[in-house]
């Protein structure tokens, strides 16, 4: 009788097993079912979430290039004021001018440019030849000469020691 018993217990654990076998599948596969309707729920917010971080991340470089072509724009114009201002610095000297302080010694032209104006004098020697305007600047204090060619290069003033000293 123990045998029958135990053969008994056996069928109906295996009967038992069964039954709860049955609706843990089930389990997993409604578990799987709520998984996918998850995923299938969120994956709007998802996607919207991600076009937002998209949208800001476009909006934020729209800005930067913003600001980088307004400097841009800035350096331009910096740079039609610099060439317009040297151009004026060279219309100011005469061809007639010119020629005539190109005719003279290097030690005279020297002291009559050290005494004019800066702009005026700079554009002399600007359209001076190169071998006439380097021995009248060599004439020149070194402090006069190396400021008309600041003027001529429209380099910055220095307010101590124009002169470069190494």
């Amino acid at each position: 009788m123990t045998k029958d018993i135990r053969r008994s217990a056996g069928a109906a654990g295996l009967l038992l097993a069964a039954m709860f076998h049955v609706p843990a599948q089930a389990q997993e596969n409604g578990a799987a079912a709520k998984g996918n309707q998850f995923c299938a729920n969120i994956a709007d917010a998802a996607s919207d979430a991600r076009f937002a971080l998209q949208k800001q991340a476009l909006a934020d470089m729209e800005k930067e290039i913003e600001s980088r072509l307004k400097v841009l724009e800035a350096k331009r114009a910096e740079y039609e004021e610099w060439l317009r201002r040297r151009n004026e610095v060279l219309e100011k000297a005469d061809e007639t001018i010119v020629l005539i302080y190109s005719r003279m010694r290097p030690d005279a032209a020297a002291l009559q440019l050290t005494n004019m104006d800066d702009e005026i004098a700079a554009a002399v020697i600007a359209k001076l030849n190169p071998r006439i305007a380097s021995a009248v600047l060599n004439e020149m204090e070194p402090a006069r000469a190396a400021q008309l060619a600041n003027v001529i290069t429209d380099a910055p003033r220095r307010e101590k020691n124009p002169v470069r000293q190494n």
